[in-house]
């Protein structure tokens, strides 16, 4: 893991400090600000296509993923 790549001693405890829920929304938060960011990718690519095409190229994206 890079230096930047590393979570601060204070960020490790504000996480710590989370509910369950909290945990939670973040992480529904930061999918759907993923999918946001690569729909807008796609679309500078694709500048011709519909938001409906991207959408769906995001969608196909997303459920083929591997981490």
């Amino acid at each position: 893991m890079l230096v930047d790549e590393q979570f601060s001693p204070e960020q490790v405890a504000i996480v710590r400090r989370m509910t369950p829920e909290q945990k939670w929304k973040v992480a529904r938060q930061m999918y759907w600000t993923a999918r946001s960011h690569k729909k807008a990718f796609i679309l500078s690519l694709h500048p011709g296509w519909s938001e409906e095409q991207a959408e769906k190229e995001v969608s196909r994206i997303f459920l083929n993923a591997r981490s």
